[in-house]
């Protein structure tokens, strides 16, 4: 025994131990693998394109006996044999020689599928063609009977017959199309249409073997990803709603499936090729040959060369299901969005394939973006772009309000109609700039594809805004239609090209904002309206408010009910052309007027009267409403910051005077005295105040402010932000806004108090230095009484005049001592102030320990 033989043995007990007492099965088992082993199916032949050359040279001397047909091929093959460009040079002559040989026999049609076999040879009428197929094929052994036969005759002795692999090849050709066959079914699950099972058909005769079924189960998943993704093609076209990606996926999968219907096209084809050939085989007259055709024999269709030949279409058809069922429950960018992430997949197959469907996916979301990035139009009718239009405010416009000629309603051109009352008709138009800035569009972050990323997103969003706005707000179209037609020049955006589509839009929204700050810079003159803001409601023009002030302190002092607008705005008028605020563009001191806020019984001009700067489309979109109403209160608390530190220079200069004024009361002299103390330490606290907010606060915001203007730096969001910013900033540091909720304004309340301590404390000295005036007039008349002349007809006695004094005095005292109590509460609340700069404001209002100092003597003096 050869050891071949023995290992052939010992290989089969091992396999199956039955067969070491079977030694019927054993000696079947073994004579059927040594079958195996001398078969000579799927031989390989050497490629000798010497010999195939001696063939066809043969060929050529029985067609041309004058052998110039030989000399000619000779000629030929050298040249080919020379040329480096073509490394198939055997298969090419044996193509050339199979297609020679073919050509005379018209029964045998040309396979169009790649053949795992050379062509077979074809035999002429007179003289007999020899190939390479021919010459190996005649090496063979002749047995009688293919080892196929045998293997049929074995089963056919065993009963367990199969059903013909034609047949199943015919049944698989419909599973691969999604169609039941008469051997194999497709049954579909009860509890859902899209789960489906495989079942076989089989009788007494006939069977499946198992590696068969396995085979068959293979190549029916291919059917069944085809049937599930032409089911949502179908289903996508009959439905109405279908957005345009959703469209692009279906043109695009549909495609595919054509290639598809090709291939199973080619396929039957080949399967009736090979069902003709074996019925003619089969009603021929003529004896068969003794050996089996080679063409039917090695490049037939069967089940293993048709799983070969849809191995691709395996992958491609999960690509596709996978992608068909994801799109069931997204549409427009967030579909975009999941195909992308397909392509982070290491396998190649998978990423081109992923690519190429993206390709054609996102030209819809490409087109629209085309459009959105360099035009400032939206055109999404499927909501699938990751920006979308307000249905509200979709038709509306800019409004340019004509506001400045309108005449508030009142009873006979009373003015004190209240702030709310002749605003009203303007505050509409102007949130409607911030409103459709704000809220025309909105950003959706699920819409966003990944490719395109957060920033981007971000610049894409702002600059189709902004040439918007540009378009029809700041109505500069000549240039949106340049910006348009220079886009046209650098071609289309699409996904092959990632780093052209940053590019882009890098250029586009750097551009786009350029182009609206110089806009707002340039044409509407932007930085001019700031500085207006500035100087007249923030009380920059130190000449301009000590002319208002002056002009309208004795109207201010009257009641609230007594005023009338119109002189307001002349007095303002009057203060303008007194001031370098003439100077002034038009344009601004126009926008400026004067107006009184709503009113209370018993309040006077100086608590309602308020400047107001009124602005437009599209200035209302930095200058919105809500700036506004911060600007109206720093100038509330600016303007009584400065009404108080006038008046406390006007009652400095009055007690100063009374050293002089009474010098016939050496006895109050003291007392005057601590009164100019009081007055000093109420100047050095307001003038620290306005000193505070002036150059420490509203210049050093400004000049952040301007450096943003000078930088240009991002687009309109980022101007109205550092406006904010600016206007934030102030009114936090201005007004001593504290961190704590619902006690923000505890300092600025306490501030306020002092404001009228001080006022109060003004009055009272204002009232003792009367009294006094009138204790010394008194004195006066008594001393010419006794000497005889009657100056007065005073009657009041020393003792009812030391009294009212004395009752005056105490006021001022009391509040001098509630100024000096409150200024210790407010340093209390700065020293713990979250703000630096706060902290900085109450060591600046006792730089030198006074109210320490002061607090602690007044502890010793109750102990």
């Amino acid at each position: 025994m050869s050891a071949s033989s023995s290992s052939l043995e010992s290989l089969i007990h091992s396999i199956i131990p039955h067969s070491r007492v079977d030694s019927a099965l054993f000696d079947d088992i073994l004579a059927h693998c040594k079958d195996v082993l001398t078969s000579h199916i799927g031989q390989s032949r050497e490629r000798d394109i010497g010999h195939l050359a001696d063939i066809v040279k043969r060929r050529l001397s029985q067609s041309r006996p004058d052998g110039i047909a030989s000399v000619q091929f000779t000629n030929l093959l050298s040249r080919l044999l020379e040329q480096p460009v073509l490394s198939r040079k055997y298969d090419s002559v044996l193509f050339l020689h199979s297609l020679a040989s073919s050509a005379r026999t018209p029964l045998i049609v040309p396979s169009f599928l790649p053949s795992l076999a050379p062509s077979p040879p074809i035999t002429s009428k007179h003289t007999p063609a020899i190939s390479p197929i021919d010459s190996s094929a005649s090496s063979r052994p002749n047995k009688g009977k293919s080892k196929a036969d045998l293997l049929k005759e074995i089963r056919a002795r065993s009963g367990n017959s199969h059903v013909p692999e034609s047949l199943l090849l015919r049944d698989t050709l419909y599973l691969l199309q999604g169609i039941s066959g008469k051997y194999i079914r497709f049954l579909t699950s009860k509890d859902s249409e899209t789960e489906m099972s495989l079942q076989f058909t089989e009788n007494s005769g006939y069977q499946i073997s198992a590696s068969t079924r396995q085979l068959i189960h293979r190549l029916s998943e291919v059917g069944h990803l085809y049937a599930r993704v032409d089911r949502f093609i179908r289903e996508r076209e009959a439905s109405p709603g279908i957005g345009m990606i959703e469209q692009s996926l279906c043109h695009h999968l549909q495609s595919r499936l054509t290639e598809y219907y090709r291939l199973i096209a080619v396929l039957e084809s080949q399967l009736t090729l090979a069902s003709s050939s074996q019925d003619q085989d089969t009603h021929s007259t003529t004896p068969a040959p003794a050996e089996p055709d080679v063409r039917v024999e090695e490049s037939g269709l069967t089940l293993k060369r048709l799983d070969v030949w849809v191995n691709e279409w395996r992958l491609r058809m999960r690509m596709m299901s996978v992608c068909v069922e994801a799109a069931r429950d997204t549409h427009g960018g967030a579909l975009v969005n999941l195909i992308h992430s397909y392509t982070e997949n290491g396998d190649p197959f998978i990423r081109q394939f992923t690519d190429q469907l993206l390709e054609e996916v996102s030209r819809p979301f490409f087109e629209t973006l085309q459009k959105w990035l360099f035009s400032g139009e939206l055109y999404d009718p499927y909501l699938e772009f990751f920006v979308t239009v307000d249905p509200e405010l979709a038709h509306l416009q800019y409004v340019h309000p004509s506001t400045f000629n309108t005449v508030a309603p009142g009873d006979g051109g009373f003015s004190g109609i209240g702030f709310s009352a002749d605003n009203d008709d303007i505050t509409g138009e102007r949130e409607s700039g911030l409103r459709l800035w704000q809220a025309k569009y909105r950003f959706r972050q699920e819409m966003l594809p990944t490719f395109v990323g957060q920033g981007f997103g971000s610049k894409i969003f702002s600059t189709g805004k902004s040439l918007n706005f540009i378009r029809y707000s700041c109505h500069d179209t000549d240039w949106i239609t340049t910006r348009e037609k220079m886009s046209n020049t650098h071609g289309t955006l699409q996904y092959s090209d990632i780093f052209g589509l940053e590019r882009s839009i890098d250029a586009a929204y750097r551009i786009a904002s350029q182009r609206l700050f110089d806009i707002f810079f340039d044409k509407f003159r932007l930085l001019d309206h700031l500085r207006a803001l500035k100087n007249y409601l923030l009380l920059g023009h130190g000449d301009f408010t000590d002319q208002l002030m002056e002009a309208l302190g004795p109207s201010l002092s009257k009641p609230a009910n007594s005023l009338y607008r119109h002189n307001l705005t002349a007095t303002l008028e009057t203060a303008i052309r007194s001031s370098n605020a003439q100077k002034d563009p038009p344009d601004v001191l126009r926008r400026l007027d004067a107006r009184m806020l709503e009113y209370s019984q018993g309040e006077i001009g100086w608590d309602v009267f308020t400047l107001e700067y009124k602005v437009d489309a599209p200035l209302d979109t930095v200058l919105d409403p809500d700036s506004m109403v911060k600007y109206l209160k720093l100038f509330n608390h600016l303007w009584k910051m400065k009404r108080i530190e006038n008046t406390m220079t006007r009652g400095w200069l009055r007690t100063a005077s009374a050293t002089k004024a009474f010098i016939r009361m050496p006895e109050i002299e003291p007392e005057w005295h601590k009164i100019r103390l009081i007055t000093a330490e109420m100047i050095h606290f307001i003038r620290q105040m306005a000193a505070y907010c002036h150059l420490e606060v509203i210049e050093c915001s400004w000049k952040a402010l301007m450096d943003f203007v000078n930088e240009k730096k991002g687009d309109l969001d980022a101007l109205i932000e550092a406006h904010r910013l600016y206007l934030d900033r102030t009114v936090k540091k201005i007004l001593l806004i504290g961190p704590k909720a619902g006690k923000e304004e505890n300092l600025l309340n306490q501030v306020r108090e002092a404001f009228a301590l001080i006022l109060q404390f003004y009055d009272a000295t204002e009232h003792f230095y009367n009294l006094c005036m009138s204790e010394s007039s008194r004195r006066d008349s008594e001393r010419d009484r006794m000497r005889g002349t009657f100056t007065g007809t005073e009657k009041r006695t020393a003792l009812q005049t030391s009294e009212t004094l004395l009752s005056s005095l105490q006021q001022c005292k009391d509040y001098g001592a509630a100024f000096s109590d409150k200024v210790q509460v407010i340093l209390h609340g700065l020293q713990t102030h979250v703000d630096l700069d706060c902290r900085f404001l109450g060591i600046r209002l006792s730089f030198s320990d006074f109210y320490r100092s002061k607090r602690e003597s007044q502890q010793q003096n109750k102990t």
